[in-house]
């Protein structure tokens, strides 16, 4: 009981200090987050469709704040009014574009500020009040009328090229007809490209029946020069061992027989006979 009592105070310390650690991460990401935003009141004029709470903020693409609150006018229906976090450096000025940026047809919108003139004097913030910047009428468009525009524009590129597609067409009617009209010379190459690949496919099988039959008369040769060199040496060896032979023992070669026999004796010289005196 001891030790799984001990067991789990060390387990409850364990979360205990994680979660510590956890908190203290957002504490301070929080902390220096609101240190670092102002905020900004925007007031568009139309639907702002796309548009979330904790969406980006982008000044000339790039990231300075989010979306923290998005609610419409009791006095105004037709005007929605998003509170905006932005990072306090950002140089928003009285002449600043506001608008929506969307990331494709089904993207997620994005308020976009865009910066006009240095010299512009920055928005002046009034106690308790955030400054309030209102979007451009055109620039709080919704998705479905982002469409029909994207759509708008190439129904006018289609017009204005009308004819090059129309020649288009018939060329592509003329190719299909050609092809029609020579089906037969078609199939005809078609049979002498697979005619091709089949005397292809043939010689190669012959190429693969020579290398293999070279392969043959290779080992054959192989064996029949083996063979010979045997022979060779076998009669070197004989031919050495009679040279040698022949070096200690010449007079078996001269006289014949073994190599102790006596040399055969010189025959014995005849005397004249003397002569008488006259």
């Amino acid at each position: 009981m001891e030790r799984k009592a001990h067991f789990a105070l060390i387990g409850l310390f364990t979360f205990a200090v994680v979660a510590g650690a956890f908190g203290f991460i957002f504490w301070l990401h929080h902390s220096s987050g609101k240190k670092q935003a102002v905020a900004y009141r925007i007031i568009f004029d139309s639907s702002v469709s796309g548009l979330q709470v904790g969406g980006n903020v982008l000044f000339n693409g790039i990231r300075v704040g989010e979306v923290t609150n998005l609610r419409l006018d009791p006095d105004k229906p037709s005007q929605v009014i998003a509170l905006l976090a932005v990072n306090k450096a950002t140089p928003i000025r009285s002449d600043t574009k506001v608008g929506l940026e969307f990331q494709g047809l089904t993207g997620v919108a994005a308020v976009s500020l865009k910066g006009v003139s240095a010299t512009t004097p920055l928005i002046e913030r009034e106690e308790g009040e955030p400054p309030t910047l209102k979007a451009d009428p055109s620039a709080s468009q919704d998705m479905m009328q982002a469409a029909r525009e994207v759509l708008n524009k190439a129904e006018e590129v289609i017009t204005a090229n009308q004819e090059a597609l129309h020649q288009a067409i018939k060329d592509i009617a003329t190719f299909s007809a050609s092809l029609a009209r020579n089906s037969d010379n078609v199939d005809s190459i078609m049979n002498n490209t697979n005619a091709a690949m089949s005397n292809a496919k043939e010689a190669t099988a012959s190429a693969r029946t020579l290398i293999e039959n070279l392969d043959k008369r290779t080992d054959e040769i192989t064996i029949g020069v083996n063979r010979m060199t045997a022979t060779a040496t076998r009669q070197i060896e004989s031919a050495g061992k009679a040279i040698v032979e022949l070096t200690h023992n010449p007079q078996r070669i001269l006289f014949g027989g073994g190599g102790g026999g006596a040399a055969p004796a010189a025959p014995a010289a005849t005397t004249a006979p003397a002569r008488r005196p006259q």
